[in-house]
This record gives structure tokens, C-alpha cells and sequence, in this order.
């Protein structure tokens, strides 16, 4: 199956100023040594010739020597399945242009000229080239053969691979020609370049890939020259960069070389072009500017990265995780407290379990107050113990009520279920869905009733793992006023909590957060066993929710099918047998499919992050949808 995995490199070697033979030599070894299953390979900048050959370009020799070097490499390459981007100094009607050329099993593709040249402080290459606006024609001729010629040429392989090219000083004007290559659907950028460094401009080089990557989505491969040009005024540090739409994939480079430096990326051009027909705001103008090159691509690519981001809702830097808690916590906070001052109300209403969603909720209500400067007592949190409530849980609920200041309440829903039960002719020890729902509900009565008489808000405390499982109770969890955790993952809602409790929290407020975080997830709906200890494990009936959101992501965020999730997933978690990823999966798409009338009559809640299921905006489904994911 073919993934839409793509394995892309950039490659510098120590380049040898204005010697052709041996600069095409360097590259043959490069291409030799290079990955059989690499999809694209980019050189730097007039990498035939070297890059500060200065007036030395104005010699027909030069530019004759580096167009037969090509040719040469075009014979070479023949069984070679592989995008090759070369530069070099081409003569073109009566103009010397500085062009990238794009290889393909022994063609040349097209040729594509560089359309902004630098002529300020140390660059002055108008001294010998023409721009691409120069140039009077769309096709070159090369040893009797017409090849497209221009800026804006996209080259569409059968398998998918839709590449444009620009050429160093293009990328850092205030319209790059990437702009329309990839408003015409190219999903893959290359960038032959001589960029020489001094201090800072590395990092500022690094963001201007990375953040034109994220402009355009697309993937950037940027190969500069480094070794071998000339350090007269400037040094040259061979920088590489690989970015995908806005993700830094990899960024590398030698200031000084021993032997060619290449480096390699997988893309994904599924996600590429699945954000491409998701986020549609701008559509080109002018179409008929770009030509086409289309290639039959030969083979089968079943690639698969080595490795994949198992938690994608959570950052792996240890400080970016922070600052992200950090901020969603500010986020929903600011939502909240937007709601109750627009509304005018002061108080809110909120069910406690000792369990992760409601204790989080709670924190996020806290700060609420504090930046309404609300008096905490307006709080209502009600601990409602049932059938299922363990002292552990019961406990860390009464004792986070009480050092947050809350009016904290206690109401006991047994025997209101229990007449319940009796009422609809439901046997007690029967412990089906009806026995956990009957709670469910009762539970959001007395919340919604306490709502109305004190004049306040019902906080939902719901997760956005939750909503995508169905993992609720129609009408009972299920509903709120205002659900703060709406957008919230479930691995993440720990994360958010140790982060408060570690940073925030006084020490015994943080005894009591790590204590929540450290409880088994459960809804706390059946009889607990026979030593009181929670007996009902969520992860144990519908599994893992680390599964669950990795497969939540990649599907609403990314795009991807079944099979490609399943794929991912053994990769991202090693450590899982792959039957229970299968049959995780299953649970997954199943439950994601069925449960959509519930996020259909959703509660409003603040968005937080780029996966929300929100039916006003985010994701809309039929509840009546037939077809698999």
C-alpha cells in the first residue's frame, strides 16, 4: 500500500570553484551513495560550476563545460528513480541565466531559471545573470530537444509527487515564486541555494523555510552551498533544510566538509494534500501560467517512517509541554470567564468526581474567578456519590473542594436511583448500560437543578476523547452549559493537571493533583470490588486512550485512513501488541462512526487546539453515516 510516504534529501559536497569535471564527479559518488529508495536528492546553488565563480561565469567555456556535465549526468542517471535537482549557468538567447534543473531517469524535466537576483551588499549577480522575467520563451533547446523553461513549472509524478522550484534569493522576496506553485497544487518545493552565513542568520534562515513551508503547505527542501566556494568576503556553511508545512523535519550543516554531507527527511504527501483540499481559502488566478511536466513514476513506494510521534496532542519537550498546558489552561479559562461576564452571572455549578475531567474543570473554573476577581464561594461543586464512588476518589474530591475554597455540597444519588430503578422495573444487580446511565442522568439532573435555583452555569467536564468515542451519557455527562475540556484530549488533561499542580499549586493542593492523576480512569458506575477499589477501568473495556487519541488526530487533523492509522500506529507504539492496537482500532472507528448524534447537539465550549469537534464548525457528520472510516 502506498502510504503517500516520501523519502527527500539535500546534499553539499566540498565543491571545487569553476572545476566541472570534478564537481559532476562529486556528484556521480553522492547519487551512488545516496538511499535506492530516495524520491528527491537536491544540490545547492550553480553546484556544476560553484557558486562564486564571480566574473569567470561571463566565459562560454564555463557555462558549455557545466551544460555538457549535465548531459553527462542525464546518461548517467538513466536507471536512477530519482527527482535530481541540479544548478548551473545556462545560455539562453543571448542571456546567461542562473537555472535549476530537474532530472528524471535519464531527462531532462525542466529547466527553471532564478527570477530574483541579489545585488546588495555582497551579492551582485546582476553582474552576470538575467532574471526569468528576461527570458522571451517557455521552452529551451537542448541537443535537439525542447525542454520547459521557466519559473513556473510544476513537475507531476503518477505517484503523486507535485514538485516547483525556486532558487535561493527567491524564498526571501515578499512574493516567492512558491506562492503560485503552490497555490497551482505543487505539494513539494525545492530550493538549490548559496546562502553564506554570518551570525543569526542561520536561525532566521531555519524560520523563513519552516514558516513558508507552513505559507504555502507544502514540503521545502532547501540545500545551500557550503565547503569549497570561496571565502574571500564570505563563508559558506552547506545549511540544509527540510520543513513540512511548518514542521521542521530536519536542519543540518558543516562549515566545514570532509566528504559530502547528506541529509534526509520522509514527507508526507497525503497530509500535504489533505490540508490542501481542507484549507481552500485561496485558489489561483492565473492557471494558465503554469506548465505542467508529467512524469510516469516507475515502481511501488510502500514507505514507512522508522519512527512517529506517538502523542501528537503533547508536546515532547519537557518545557514546550509546559508552556502548551500553561496556555490551553489560560485558553479555556478565558473562555469561561468571557461566558459568565457576558451573561452576568457569578456563579457556577459543577459535579466532582476525583477523577481527571472534573478535577481539571475545576482548576479551569478557579482561574475563571481569579481573573474576574469572583469570590470563590460562588462555586457550586457537588460531589453526587453513587454506586460505583471509592473513598480514594470521594476523598480527593472533598479535599480539592476544600482548599480551592469552593461551597462544596454533598449529595448522595442512591436512593434517588434506586426509586428510579424501581420506577421503570429495573433490577438492581443487573449492571447493564441502563444501571450506569440511570446514575449518569440523575447526576446532571441535580446539577441543572441546583443550576437554576442558585442562577448559575452548569460546567461540563467532558473531554474532546470522550466526544470522539461517544464515551458519555446522552443527556446525562453528555450535557452542560458551557463545556470547558470540550477540546481537550484525554492525554493530555494529565499533563495539564501535573503542570498546575507542580507550577501553581500550594503543597498540599499538589499532593492531591498528582493523587487525581495518579487514579485509574473510570466513570465510577458499578460496585467497586470487594476491598473498595475502583472495579470499572475504562481503558480496560474500550482500550488505551494513548490509541485512541493518536488515532482521533490522525483522522480528523491529518486525514488519514484506517489502514494508514493502523500502519502508524505499530510504529509509534512499539511496546503494544499489534492485536490490541487492531482491535483498538476497530473500537475506535466504530464508536467515532455511531456517536456522532452526540457531538451533533454538542454544548458550547472554547476550541483550544487544531482537532475540535465542534458541529458549528469544526466537524460536521451525519449521525446517519453508513460507509467505514
Amino acid at each position: 500500500m502506498d502510504y503517500g510516504f516520501r523519502k527527500v534529501s539535500a546534499a553539499t559536497f566540498d565543491v571545487k570553484i569553476g572545476n566541472v569535471n570534478a564537481n559532476k564527479d562529486s556528484i556521480l559518488e553522492i547519487i551512488k551513495k545516496m538511499d535506492k529508495d530516495t524520491d528527491i536528492l537536491v544540490f545547492p546553488e550553480l553546484c556544476l560550476t560553484g557558486y562564486s565563480c564571480q566574473d569567470m561565469f561571463l566565459r562560454k567555456e564555463l557555462s558549455d563545460k557545466a551544460l555538457k556535465a549535465l548531459l553527462d549526468i542525464k546518461e548517467a542517471t538513466r536507471k536512477i528513480n530519482t527527482f535530481l535537482v541540479l544548478s548551473l549557468p545556462l545560455r539562453h538567447e543571448g542571456k546567461l541565466f542562473n537555472v535549476a534543473a530537474i532530472l528524471y531517469m535519464g531527462r531532462i524535466l525542466a529547466i527553471i531559471p532564478k527570477s530574483y537576483l541579489p545585488n546588495y551588499n555582497e551579492f551582485y549577480e546582476k553582474r552576470w545573470f538575467s532574471s526569468a522575467f528576461d527570458a522571451l520563451s517557455n521552452s529551451v533547446n537542448i541537443t535537439g530537444e525542447s525542454i520547459p523553461f521557466g519559473s513556473g513549472i510544476i513537475v507531476s509524478s503518477s505517484d503523486g509527487l507535485r514538485i516547483g522550484c525556486e532558487i535561493c534569493e527567491d524564498l526571501w522576496v515578499t512574493t516567492p515564486p512558491s506562492n503560485a506553485l503552490s497555490l497551482n497544487g505543487a505539494n513539494v518545493i525545492v530550493n538549490p541555494s548559496a546562502s553564506n552565513d554570518f551570525v543569526s542568520k542561520h536561525k532566521y534562515r531555519e524560520d523563513l523555510v519552516k514558516n513558508q513551508s507552513s505559507r504555502c503547505g507544502v514540503a521545502y527542501i532547501y540545500a545551500s552551498a557550503g565547503s569549497g566556494e570561496s571565502t574571500t568576503d564570505v563563508i559558506y556553511s552547506g545549511h540544509h533544510i527540510i520543513a513540512e508545512c511548518g514542521n521542521l523535519k530536519k536542519s543540518e550543516s558543516a562549515l566545514f566538509l570532509d566528504g559530502p554531507m547528506i541529509t534526509t527527511a520522509i514527507i508526507d504527501i497525503e497530509k500535504i494534500d489533505n490540508d490542501k483540499v481542507k484549507y481552500n481559502s485561496f485558489k489561483p488566478k492565473h492557471r494558465s501560467q503554469v506548465q505542467f511536466v508529467n512524469v510516469e513514476r516507475e515502481g511501488e513506494n510502500n514507505l514507512l517512517p522508522d519512527s512517529y510521534q506517538p502523542y501528537p496532542f503533547v508536546p515532547h519537550d519537557t518545557l514546550k509541554r509546559r508552556e502548551r498546558c500553561e496556555e490551553i489552561l489560560r485558553l479555556q479559562a478565558s473562555g469561561l470567564a468571557t461566558r459568565l461576564k457576558k451573561t452576568g452571572m457569578k456563579k457556577c455549578v459543577i459535579g466532582i468526581s476525583g477523577g481527571l475531567d472534573s478535577t481539571l474543570a475545576l482548576l479551569v473554573i478557579n482561574e475563571a474567578y481569579n481573573m474576574l476577581n469572583l469570590d470563590k464561594k460562588n462555586i457550586v461543586a457537588i460531589t453526587m456519590p453513587g454506586f460505583g464512588t471509592t473513598v480514594r476518589t470521594k476523598t480527593s474530591a472533598d479535599s480539592l473542594m476544600e482548599l480551592i475554597g469552593c461551597d462544596a455540597r454533598t449529595i448522595d444519588i442512591t436512593a434517588a436511583c434506586r426509586q428510579h430503578m424501581q420506577d421503570i422495573g429495573q433490577p438492581e444487580d443487573l449492571y447493564d448500560v441502563t444501571y450506569e446511565n440511570i446514575q449518569a442522568r440523575e447526576r446532571t439532573k441535580i446539577l441543572m437543578n441546583v443550576a437554576n435555583k442558585e442562577g448559575g452555569l452548569v460546567v461540563g467536564t467532558g473531554d474532546l476523547s470522550e466526544l470522539a468515542l461517544g464515551w458519555c451519557t446522552y443527556n446525562g455527562d453528555h450535557m452542560s452549559m458551557y463545556g470547558v475540556n470540550v477540546s481537550v484530549p484525554k492525554t493530555l488533561v494529565r499533563f495539564i493537571i501535573e503542570t498546575y499542580a507542580h507550577e501553581k499549586a500550594s503543597e498540599e493542593m499538589k499532593k492531591v493533583l498528582l493523587g487525581v492523576c495518579d487514579t485509574i480512569i473510570s466513570p465510577e458506575l458499578l460496585p467497586p470490588d470487594e476491598n473498595g477499589n475502583i472495579k470499572q477501568s475504562t481503558e480496560d473495556t474500550i482500550g488505551k486512550y494513548d490509541l485512541h487519541d493518536f488515532f482521533l488526530y490522525n483522522l480528523v487533523r491529518n486525514g488519514f485512513s484506517k489502514e494508514k492509522l493502523r500502519a502508524l500506529a505499530y510504529i509509534a507504539f512499539p511496546a503494544i501488541e499489534k492485536k490490541q492496537i487492531d482491535s483498538t482500532l476497530d473500537i475506535f472507528s466504530r464508536r467515532f462512526v455511531t456517536n456522532q448524534f452526540k457531538r451533533s447537539c454538542l454544548p458550547d465550549g472554547p476550541k483550544i487546539g487544531s482537532v475540535s469537534l465542534s458541529p458549528r464548525g469544526d466537524w460536521r457528520m451525519p449521525s446517519d453515516y453508513q460507509g467505514e472510516l
